[in-house]
Order: C-alpha cells, then sequence, then structure tokens
C-alpha cells in the first residue's frame, strides 16, 4: 500500500508536476519544504474557478430515512463484537457504498439537457448525503456496510480511494466498530458495526443527539469524505422523542418529522464541465469555492410560518463558519456538538470548526408569507490553514449559504421549546488516573502532534478502562487552526487559555458569557421561559461539553475526559482532514492497566486484523468451499 504522505516523502511525481519531500528524516533541502504548506500568495488550487450557478434554484435535499431489513446472511458472528451478548441488535441495517451521478444544481455543466445530474459522486444507497439514521436509547442496532465502490483504476471518482471505514463521530462505540482508519474495507467487502446505543457509562447526563457518521480511511479521508461518503445518525429517547405531539410528559415535543431538517454544510469547486475535482497534493486545507447544503449548490427551502429544528454540521474538508440570518434574528440554540445544551439561549450567529455540530430552532411564525431569509457565513477564510479571524460584508448572493422561503403554515404548531433539557456531566478529579499534553504543530511539510505522525502501531496514551484523563490541547501555531476531535466520549472543558471555565458559560466572541443558571433546577423553581429574557450571545463557540475543541492560533484548552465500558483502540486527531491525512493523528488505547505511552504494539496485518466475523474471514472461508 502506497500512503499518500509517502509520495511527498519520496517526491514522486504525479500527473505532470513533481511534489516536493516532506520529512526532515529525508534530509531535503530545507527551502522547498515551504511548498508543501503554501505560504501566503502562493496558489493553492491549479484549477479555474467553478462554473457559474445561480443561487438559490436549486431544491434542498432531505436525505431519506434508513429502514432496517429482516435479517442479514450471512449473520453476524457474536464474536466479532464487545457487548455483543448485553446489547444483542434489535434492528438490522444494510448499506451500500456506491458510485451514481448527482445533481449539484439544476443548470449546465451541472445537469444535461434532460435535467440529470452529471457530478460523478460517492455516496450511501445511491444518495449523498446518505440515508439517515433514526436510532433510539436502549435499541441496539447493527449495521453491515458493503463496499460497492468501482475497483481501482474503474473509478469515475479519480481523486479518492475506494476503500473505505466508517466512522461514526462522536458515538459511544466499541473500537471494532468505530471507524478506526486502519480497519478498511476493499471493494467487494463488508464491516458489521454494532452500535449499542447506550451513553457512556448508562448514565442519563451523557446520553447524545445529533450524530454524523464519515468515511475514516488512512490517508484518505478528506478525499473520500469530499467524494460524498458522510451521513446522518440522529439519536432519540423519551425526553428527545421526535414526536412533537408525543402525549408522554416527559417529552421535550421539539419540532419534528419533516420540520426536524439536517443539514450538512461542505465547500466544492468544480471542473469547467460539472465534475468535483479534489487536489490530492495539497496539505494546507482544502477550500471550494461553491457553499453546498445537503450536496446542493446554494440550495433553497421552503418552510411554513411555524418552528423549526435544524442540525446542522460543518461538513468540511477545511473551511470553517460563522452563520447568521439575514433578517438580523437570533437563533434559538439547544445543543452543542453532540449533547443537549443544560437549557435553550438565545444567540446572533453560530461559530463552526470542521466537524462540529449544533442544533438551532428557527421560529418562522414572526415572518410574513412571502418573505425570504438568508442563512449566512460572513467569516472570511482565504486558505486552508483556517478563518482569518475577519467578518466580511456582501449580498446573500455571495454570503448566502441557502435560503429559507415562507409561507403559510398548513396547520396548527403543536411543537414546544421546554425551558431546561439535562443537567451537564459532573467533573470528578478524584477519578483521574493521568494528566497528559498534546501539542499540535507543522514540521517538515506534515502535521504532528507531539512532534510526531501518526503510526498505527505505536500507542500514543493507554487510558485505564472505568477512568478520567485531563488532557491539555495546544496549537503550537500562531497561523494555523486545528479543530481537534478524540473518539468515543466528549469532553468537559475545565480552563480555555489559562482561565478556568464555569459551567454557567460558553464560548463567545465575548469569550465567556454566562447563559444558564447555576444549577439545574426542580420544575418549577425558576421563572418560565427565562431563556427568551436574557440578552442574546454575539457568538456561539461551544459549550461547555463537546467532542470537538477549536484551538485558535496559539489556544490551549485543558479537557476532562471519561472512559468507561469498552476496550480497543482509537484515535485523536485534526479534523481539518486534510491535515488529518498528514497526518495529525494520535492512536490511544483503553486497556485494563493504564500508562503514559508511547508503547509498540505487534505489527498489524497490511489489510484488515483476522477477527470473526469480519469481511475478510468470510470471504476466505466463502472461497475455500469446495
Amino acid at each position: 500500500m502506497v500512503k499518500r504522505r509517502d509520495v511527498l516523502k519520496l517526491g514522486l511525481a504525479a500527473g505532470g508536476s513533481s511534489v516536493l519531500a516532506a520529512s526532515r528524516v529525508m534530509g531535503q533541502d530545507q527551502d522547498l519544504l515551504k511548498y508543501l504548506c503554501p505560504p501566503d500568495g502562493f496558489p493553492v488550487w491549479n484549477f479555474k474557478p467553478s462554473p457559474n450557478a445561480t443561487p438559490f434554484v436549486a431544491k434542498l435535499f432531505i436525505p431519506p430515512i434508513k429502514q432496517p431489513v429482516p435479517q442479514l446472511t450471512p449473520a453476524p458472528d457474536p464474536r466479532a463484537h464487545q457487548l455483543y451478548q448485553r446489547f444483542p441488535p434489535k434492528q438490522f441495517y444494510e448499506v451500500h457504498e456506491t458510485e451514481f451521478r448527482w445533481q449539484y444544481h439544476p443548470q449546465p455543466p451541472y445537469s444535461d439537457s434532460s435535467g440529470k445530474g452529471v457530478s460523478w459522486s460517492w455516496g450511501f444507497d445511491g444518495v449523498t448525503p446518505g440515508p439517515i439514521y433514526q436510532a433510539r436509547y436502549g435499541e441496539p442496532i447493527l449495521v453491515r456496510r458493503y463496499n460497492n465502490l468501482p475497483p481501482v483504476g474503474q473509478s469515475q471518482v479519480t481523486f479518492a480511494l475506494p476503500s473505505t471505514t466508517t466512522h461514526l463521530h462522536n458515538a459511544h462505540t466499541a473500537s471494532e466498530s468505530d471507524g478506526y482508519p486502519m480497519d478498511w474495507i476493499d471493494s467487494g467487502e463488508f464491516w458489521d458495526h454494532h452500535y449499542a446505543n447506550f451513553p457512556l457509562g448508562n448514565h442519563p447526563n451523557e446520553k447524545l443527539s445529533t450524530l454524523w457518521y464519515h468515511d475514516h480511511r488512512m490517508d484518505f479521508t478528506a478525499a473520500n469524505v469530499y467524494a460524498g461518503l458522510s451521513g446522518f445518525y440522529l439519536l432519540f429517547d423519551e425526553q428527545d422523542s421526535g414526536n412533537e405531539q408525543d402525549p408522554n410528559p416527559a417529552a421535550w415535543r421539539l419540532p419534528s418529522g419533516k420540520y426536524d431538517v439536517p443539514l450538512m454544510l461542505h465547500d466544492v469547486i468544480f471542473t469547467e464541465t460539472g465534475q468535483v475535482v479534489f487536489d490530492i497534493f495539497n496539505t494546507d486545507g482544502i477550500l471550494g469555492d461553491k457553499y453546498t447544503v445537503n450536496r446542493k449548490i446554494q440550495p433553497y427551502f421552503q418552510v411554513e410560518r411555524r418552528k423549526y429544528r435544524f442540525r446542522i454540521i460543518d461538513g468540511g474538508p477545511s473551511r470553517f463558519y460563522q452563520l447568521s440570518l439575514s433578517s438580523g434574528k437570533p437563533f434559538i440554540v439547544i445543543t452543542g456538538d453532540g449533547n443537549f445544551q443544560p437549557e435553550p439561549f438565545l444567540s446572533e450567529s453560530i461559530y463552526l470548526s470542521v466537524g462540529q455540530r449544533v442544533d438551532v430552532i428557527i421560529d418562522f411564525s414572526q415572518y410574513k408569507a412571502g418573505d425570504q431569509i438568508y442563512l449566512l457565513n460572513r467569516l472570511e477564510q482565504i486558505n486552508g490553514k483556517g478563518p482569518s479571524g475577519r467578518l466580511i460584508d456582501g449580498d446573500p448572493q455571495t454570503l448566502g449559504v441557502m435560503r429559507f422561503d415562507v409561507i403559510e403554515a398548513t396547520g396548527p404548531d403543536p411543537s414546544r421549546i421546554p425551558d431546561y433539557f439535562r443537567p451537564l456531566p459532573q467533573i470528578d478529579l478524584r477519578e483521574v488516573k493521568f494528566h497528559r499534553t498534546w501539542e499540535f504543530d507543522y514540521d517538515g511539510g506534515l502535521w504532528t502532534i507531539n512532534g510526531e505522525v501518526f503510526e498505527a502501531n505505536r500507542i500514543d496514551a493507554g487510558v485505564e478502562i472505568n477512568s478520567a484523563e485531563v488532557w491539555t490541547l495546544r496549537n503550537n501555531g500562531k497561523n494555523w487552526s486545528h479543530p481537534i476531535h478524540c473518539h468515543f466520549t466528549e469532553f468537559l472543558i475545565l480552563e480555555i487559555n489559562g482561565k478556568p471555565y464555569p459551567h454557567t458559560h460558553v464560548q463567545s466572541a465575548e469569550q465567556r458569557r454566562k447563559v444558564f443558571i447555576p444549577e439545574f433546577p426542580e420544575e418549577g423553581q425558576a421563572p418560565a421561559q427565562a431563556w427568551m429574557r436574557r440578552e442574546p450571545v454575539k457568538v456561539f463557540m461551544g459549550g461547555p461539553r463537546r467532542d470537538v475543541a477549536t484551538l485558535l492560533p496559539g489556544d490551549e484548552i485543558k479537557v476532562f475526559f471519561r472512559f468507561k465500558d469498552f476496550h480497543g483502540k482509537y484515535v485523536m486527531h485534526c479534523h481539518n482532514v486534510v491535515h488529518e491525512d498528514h497526518a495529525m493523528m494520535i492512536r490511544w488505547d483503553i486497556v485494563d492497566q493504564g500508562f503514559p505511552g508511547p508503547r509498540r504494539d505487534p505489527d498489524l496485518p497490511a489489510h484488515l486484523e483476522e477477527r470473526p466475523g469480519s469481511a475478510t474471514v468470510q470471504k476466505n472461508a466463502k472461497d475455500k468451499k469446495p
């Protein structure tokens, strides 16, 4: 297997352009290394601007709800999964990674004369984003993922690799179902993912809400996700029940059904014939010149005069966003990353780094039928390093990510916004076994953590099961931003840049802004709808509990993690996935006896680990039949 970073190190030629060497180990001329992460003013793209696409004429695509199948053949092997007997699947799913033509926009050159899309894409079950999984706590499922992509040399998507692994971002999942970067399958193989759907430690305050799944293939995450391999996974329970008319008194009755709308943001660049293009030798970060929402270029969405819940994901690969409404009215924020905030609050804008999510409610009853409201991005970003920090002005044609077209309501709105959701998990520093510091930097054309690039057989930390740890995440770069994501569990923030972070606050443009009551009250102890009367936050950058730590230049964030329930190998990485691929990632393992690290793991097989139930084992067994 040839890795992209190996190509960079060796300075191989590709497409007629030589690639300069990347590693200090190679002893190359240091003056040449600067071209691997181009300095200001050096062109990153060697492509022309995308063809014109009139904004707000493409209709927003809503992915279908994934439906279960009666059974899987061959049946899953319980020995392949931790806690399978304790959490046996109640439903089974089959999903197929496929290549197809996709319509990003209804106008030529993105569509042909018959109105069909011309852009070659990858996705799940023939759509991108893939189908939406609606899962529930207490109902484990098993997803069998087939790689039906054309093999290398036959695919129309030439920049990606038809070798895949799918990570369920932010899920509390066993290692063998997590989508570890080395657990890939090739064309014609499948992998079983067991999602037990219980919160960390089975504690109700650890529950999650909006998750997403995406490819995580070693060295090709950015290219494969950019090609279309991503989708939504939504978790519900008796409170966030997915039914705005739920008679259960415990139910929050948030907007649901067609009024619960997922929005995945990707910026893309196209050739003059409407094909998606990607620079595989860019180690800086990939920026497109077209906003897409659910893989449609600047779409419109018709909304009734009532409340909607929007689940917004920054799908990358490298762009940050600061979103606001053209009307100037605030969002009602209910979640940050995958979890509910203790109570709703108002925010004038939403700041998202790559991989971050937010659920907001917009009440369109405050507008008139015929109004057009634009979702704007005013955050300037001119290269893959990260945002400049400046806000830009302009009209909705250029700043508009999408448009909402208001029509009259078709019926009464039974949805509600509760005064409170659920308390944050408590921090108990007596549980802490290790304190660790991780420094994120750039060296010799590659992205490093503690001065090292990722190695699959090096365990950088041994985390003791059922313990807690404190990690300090430090950005040593003065010009780079890094959204740092750790698999398996969310964290609680202890400090930002040396200052304690009270959990009554959110991070905002005002640095910290108190928005929550000091303690989660019993019902009736605080004024109803008190959150509506508080001054809106200027810029919501994240709550106290997250799974992505946004490290702007020079930032340091100290966080508290708990690690429970499963053993195995996991990763932490930069979610500017171009940085991840080159190779800003560490491996950490959950083990019985913790250790500081690093340690060497026995060499893994070049492809899949041999284990009962894996695609390779089953394929080999089939091949051996007489």
